[in-house]
This record gives structure tokens, sequence and C-alpha cells, in this order.
């Protein structure tokens, strides 16, 4: 499977699915898992990351807005 061919809904599905199966103890689904879901994150960001990002922006223009 050539990981970054696969359409985005392909991708998800497919990083859900050897998710689950690493989580049920399949050993070696554990690094397919880490792959699939390393190029989520390259194509659709770090929603945690991201939304540290937002919370600093936010942070800054209220101090902004203060003075």
């Amino acid at each position: 499977m050539e990981i970054q061919e696969l359409q985005d809904e392909e991708l998800m599905a497919q990083a859900r699915e050897w998710r689950l199966r690493a989580l049920r103890g399949e050993k070696e689904a554990r690094g397919m898992a880490h792959e699939l879901e390393h190029e989520v994150r390259r194509r659709f960001g770090n929603p945690k990351a991201d939304a540290r990002h937002v919370i600093k922006e936010v942070r800054v223009l209220g101090e902004l807005l203060r003075h």
C-alpha cells in the first residue's frame, strides 16, 4: 500500500482500522498504524498543537485590546 497515494477518506479509514488492530494486540499493526497516522498529521496538521496556537493568538490579541 502506498500511503501517499491514498485518498483522504481512505487514509482516515485505514488509520482507524490499523490503530484498532494495534490496540487489540496485533504486534505487526503498530508500525503501520504509526505510518498512517503520521501521514494524517502531515496532511491535516496536529489538532492539539493547532489548538494551542489559536489559544496563544487569542491571548496576545486580548493583551493588545487592553492597551
